[in-house]
């Protein structure tokens, strides 16, 4: 109906707006608005049928709208924490039916409660709930129930431009204050759930404002957590107010008690952090006396908290409700509130989640659940206004029907090719500047760019080319429908001092967004470090060679063609292959310094013997990666893959060499890699790295094809975690044509250590520890050990991470501090 308003004349679109109203009032069942004693609205509040699972919650306005189908008398229930639970009986004969609530503030009083000065009455409830906590997780073992979600998010005065990039006005969200809605979705769905982990969901409706053809994002995974557990994942793992070791990091108060509407006694209780900088927050729990289970949360914690610097707050409620039927206190809805600012960036979100028509004992069968958790019906997003009109249980504010109607009314327009190429005309603008900091020329109507790499940010410096920049440009073209891309890369690269101009370029093909399939030609003239994973990264070399003439970086010439594919074969499971000729020259430096060491690795001091005998060879390698225990959601224009942290990720390969024009260049190498993170409860985060390797018929194979280590000798990190690097192994110093082993492990204590000491505590620093070990057969085992300190920055910048490393080899070896810059490798190319 909606989706033809632009084509309109003005007054027409008046009685279309009109319309909107009218359709959503029909189809409001009994409806009204909730309000305070002073007529302020009340949002969040719960509305149901008692003795039901048919339920609602009001809006930011206080609107909501009851979804009762058959005409009768009701009882309904109006509770919202902090307030008196109303009860109204109504006889409802006609749709709609308006009912507005005017709801009193709960008097919580202590009269109840004995107070003794030696036992604190919060912490002999909060006891209680902890010695209940897990007989409370258990009581719901299994469930089906229908779930509306619906999410928004806000700009304030947010900039035109960031780092020199147009950010546009967001599909008509921003009004000329540049405030405004930038994303408006909604969802419906059915949930399917049992213990102790399986999930799965089924979304019949999707609705993103502005977009017909896309498909919301908001689903009941991202919001699946109970305070019953010791910990909730909001980035890091936040502590339970209730968890078992739940005095060690919060206080409590009982600010008073009231009595529900069956007279259950109802503990109010606010809570605050120890220590504000721990993995907490603070609020207040409800608390059903005897049952000792949740009657509603009020939460809130900061983003420094969470770790997450651009949010300023997240803020989230509980709402529970008692049914008598099923014996249990069930989740009747839950809202958050976030708050972010970040480069100049202001805004804030609200998400409304709502349970209804639950089923405590379903009928499950080995199909019900699957790797799959999200799965979408047909045309799950082609769903019209009034099905959403007679399904939302959340009216929508002004707001947001003013959203939907100005962005669909636009959408058309914004699509057509008349106002795409309009806005191209603006954006395609070149200008002097363009030369130094790239530019981009785009067909936004058939989806295509191509941009020019400036060289200004590829340009740097080594003791082989000198001086040396590169130059590129790239084609990028999407098929919205089919999922797939092309992109065409072509770089030169110029160095000054060994005065060679080297090209490469690639092809590559993404055939659909479900199973992934990739395919890459790439040819051409490189410079490539003996170890391709580059433990030196050119802008670190940069800086390394120019201010402490430590060349470190160490390659070769290679001339090649290469052909790669990779595909997930099936859930968990995918394939990458390679096949590739490269004709390899060794290289020599260019740059008169007596200060460097040669680019011959094995030979430092040596400056005419090559690392290598010049060669051609055909390289394959096949890996298989395992990811056990992987979901992924079902989206019908893509599949997205979650890993569970809960399993490690394997990686098993075979490498070849053949057909080289020495015959004992050629060899065989089979490898495998095991590697996994996981939250150890509210002790931080652990994580490993474990590598095995051997050699088959290559003991006489070029230095190239060694496997090479990830070293390093410039003492600055490049990383977020050492679980893939050695930070006082010079970079060559192992390299084997043998068997090998390689491991690492990493504890990010997340606060629980530095979180207890006094000072430090204000700090939100982590503490981290960690070892690695490298062993060949030609050479001692190699260890490293260190501790160190990370989240280190000024209020929102924490990019700093510090270690103390010591090394042992035969013995003590030596040990050194590395400085660790997180964002480092995001300004190298």
């Amino acid at each position: 109906m909606r989706k033809k308003i632009h084509s309109l004349p003005v007054f027409y679109s008046f009685f279309i707006v009109l319309s909107f109203f009218i359709t959503e009032s029909t189809w409001s069942q009994i409806n009204g608005t909730v309000t305070n004693a002073a007529g302020e609205p009340l949002p969040s509040v719960n509305i149901y049928v008692k003795g039901t699972y048919t339920g609602t919650t009001s809006n930011e306005e206080g609107k909501y709208e009851l979804p009762v189908e058959t005409s009768g008398n009701y009882v309904l229930v109006f509770q919202y924490l902090g307030f008196k639970t109303e009860i109204q009986e109504v006889s409802v004969r006609s749709f709609p039916y308006v009912l507005d609530v005017k709801m009193r503030e709960e008097t919580v009083t202590l009269g109840e409660v004995v107070v003794n000065a030696k036992d604190n009455p919060a912490d002999r409830v909060i006891r209680q709930v902890i010695a209940n906590r897990k007989k409370n997780l258990e009581k719901i073992k299994k469930f089906t129930s229908d779930f509306y979600s619906r999410g928004i998010y806000r700009l304030k005065n947010a900039p035109e431009k960031i780092l020199g990039q147009d950010l546009g006005d967001f599909g008509g969200g921003l009004d000329s204050t540049r405030s405004g809605i930038i994303y408006l979705s909604e969802t419906r769905s059915k949930l399917f759930y049992e213990k102790p982990d399986r999930f799965r969901e089924e979304i019949v409706a999707s609705k993103v404002s502005g977009d017909e053809n896309a498909f919301s994002f908001n689903n009941a995974s991202d919001v699946n957590f109970t305070f019953y557990e010791n910990t909730i994942d909001f980035n890091t793992n936040l502590i339970s107010p209730i968890a078992d070791y739940a005095f060690n990091y919060y206080r409590y108060l009982l600010e008073g008690t009231f009595y529900d509407d069956r007279n259950n006694l109802i503990y109010k209780i606010k809570v605050t952090p120890k220590r504000p900088k721990d993995r907490v927050g603070e609020g207040f729990l409800y608390i059903v006396d005897d049952d000792w289970a949740l009657y509603g949360v009020e939460f809130r914690l900061t983003g420094e908290q969470a770790q997450l610097p651009v949010i300023e707050y997240i803020t989230f409620k509980q709402n529970f409700s008692y049914s008598e039927k099923d014996k249990l206190w069930v989740l009747r809805s839950q809202t958050f509130d976030v708050a972010f600012s970040f480069f100049g960036i202001e805004g804030d979100g609200r998400f409304i989640a709502v349970y209804s028509n639950y089923d405590f004992d379903p009928p499950f069968d080995k199909n019900t659940f699957s790797s799959e958790i999200v799965s979408f019906v047909k045309d799950a997003n082609k769903k019209e206004d009034d099905f959403w009109s007679s399904i939302r249980p959340v009216p929508l504010t002004d707001e947001e029907v003013n959203d939907y109607l100005v962005k669909d009314s636009i959408q058309v327009v914004r699509k057509s090719k008349k106002y795409l190429d309009s806005l191209d005309r603006k954006n395609n603008r070149f200008t002097p500047g363009n030369f130094f900091f790239g530019y981009t020329y785009k067909n936004s109507y058939k989806d295509w760019s191509l941009s020019f790499n400036a060289p200004i940010w590829a340009t740097q410096y080594n003791s082989i080319q000198g001086w040396h920049t590169t130059a590129g440009l790239s084609f990028f073209k999407e098929n919205e429908e089919k999922g797939s891309w092309l992109r065409v890369n072509t770089d030169v690269n110029y160095g000054f001092s060994d005065q060679r101009l080297r090209a490469n370029g690639s092809v590559s093909y993404l055939f659909n967004r479900f199973s992934r399939p990739y395919l890459s030609l790439s040819g051409g003239v490189d410079v490539e470090q003996f170890n391709p994973q580059e433990p030196i990264t050119p802008i670190a070399n940069s800086v390394a060679t120019l201010a402490f003439n430590d060349n470190f970086l160490k390659a070769y010439e290679k001339t090649f063609v290469a052909l790669d594919y990779s595909q997930d074969i099936f859930n968990g499971f995918r394939l990458f292959g390679s096949f590739a000729f490269e004709d390899r020259k060794p290289l020599f430096n260019t740059i008169d310094n007596s200060e460097f060491t040669s680019n011959n690795p094995l030979l430092p001091e040596d400056f005419t013997t090559p690392a290598f005998e010049e060669h051609q060879i055909f390289k394959a390698r096949v890996t298989a990666r395992i990811r056990f225990g992987q979901k992924y959601l079902s989206y019908p224009d893509a599949r997205y893959n979650i890993p569970s942290d809960k399993f490690p990720t394997l990686y098993v390969t075979y490498e070849g060499g053949f057909g080289a024009s020495e015959n004992d260049f050629n060899f065989s190498q089979i490898r495998a890699r095991a590697t996994q993170t996981f939250d150890v409860s509210n002790k931080g985060r652990f994580g490993y790295n474990l590598k095995a390797g051997v050699f088959l018929d290559a003991d006489a194979i070029t230095f190239v094809d060694f496997q090479h280590f990830n070293g390093n000798e410039t003492f600055i990190g490049t990383t977020p975690t050492y679980l893939n690097t050695f930070n006082l192994l010079p970079y060559y110093a192992q390299s084997t044509n043998e068997a090998y082993f390689e491991g690492h492990v990493e504890h990010n204590f997340k606060g629980y250590i530095l979180g207890k000491v006094p000072l430090l505590n204000a700090l939100n620093f982590n503490l981290v520890t960690g070892a690695s070990l490298l062993a060949t057969e030609n050479f001692t085992p190699y260890k490293e050990f260190y501790v160190g300190i990370d989240n280190i920055g000024w209020g929102k910048f924490r990019f700093l991470r510090f270690d103390y490393v010591r090394s042992y080899q035969n013995g003590f070896r030596e040990d050194g501090f590395i400085i660790g810059l997180k964002i480092f490798n995001l300004f190298d190319n």
